[in-house]
Order: C-alpha cells, then structure tokens, then sequence
C-alpha cells in the first residue's frame, strides 16, 4: 500500500478487520481497505511528525499521537485536539471501554484523558521518555515503555 510520503510509525486493523489505519512522519494518518490495499481517507491535523495511531475499541474513532505534543481523536465528523504534554506524544491507545486515552510522552509522562471531554484525568511521572503505552484488556492496569529500558506498569482505579 503506497500513500505516505515518508516512515510510517504505526499501523493497527480496525476492530471488525475492515480497515488499517497508519501514522507516518509526514505528518498525516491514513485509513485503508483491509481488503483492497485502497486508501480510503487522509487525516490531517499534525504539524509534526505522527507517532502512532489506533482504533478505538467499536472502530468509530480514531487516536492519534503526534511530535506536535498533541494527541487527536477523529471521527467522521470532527477532530479534538488534547493538549497538555510538553514534548512529543510517542504513543495513545484507548481503554477497553472507550472512555479512556492514555498518551506517553518523551516529557516523561503518562496522561490519561477522558476520551468524550478532552479533561485532562491524570498525570503519571516516569523516570525517562517513554515511547510506548497500553491498556490491559480488562482496562484497569496501563502499561508504558520507555527510554533505558523501564517498563512501568499502573493500576488504574477511578
């Protein structure tokens, strides 16, 4: 599949299969055909770099993380940008249940976002950049990676 014009970073199939969405360093996100190869949509929004990109768990939006320092959540219709970390945004994933993103950063945290508001939650401070995070499948642990070969893992309790 060619469309992006520079690295892609991420790439994750959307829940029902149908679809691959990717994030490249030429700033954009991109929508595929599982089947076909075809693209489907450009998402553009970034001013920098995108650093990863994934479905939300009903595969009707989309996160994205960029170098801008922002994370973004698309849909159909519209793009809400969550601003708050001071460096770039390595990685975002959604909680099992959709009401949570949480964003590592290379600024040495961990924010979890409510994913309808924008709100801010929580902020995790970490020993080092981190590049990757995730959320268990039964949504109450967050696990993050990050530079030296730290892996933190957290219990998240609302």
């Amino acid at each position: 599949m060619a469309g992006h014009t520079d690295f892609v970073t991420s790439a994750a199939y959307s829940p029902d299969g149908q679809r691959i969405v990717s994030a490249s360093y030429d700033g954009t996100v991109r929508v595929w055909d599982a089947e076909t190869g075809e693209a489907v949509r450009m998402l553009a929004g970034h001013s920098d770099f995108v650093t990863s990109a994934a479905y939300s768990p009903d595969g009707r939006r989309i996160v994205s993380a960029s170098r801008d320092r922002t994370v973004r959540v698309w849909d159909a219709e519209a793009v809400r940008a969550l601003a708050g970390h001071s460096d770039f945004v390595t990685s975002a994933a959604y909680s099992p249940d959709r009401r949570r993103i949480v964003s590592a950063s290379v600024d040495q945290t961990l924010k979890v976002w409510d994913a309808e508001t924008g709100d801010c939650r929580a902020t995790f401070y970490a020993d080092a950049a981190l590049r990757c995070c995730a959320w268990s499948p039964d949504g109450k642990v967050i696990v993050a990676g990050g530079e030296g070969g730290y892996l933190y893992w957290l219990r998240w309790v609302e």
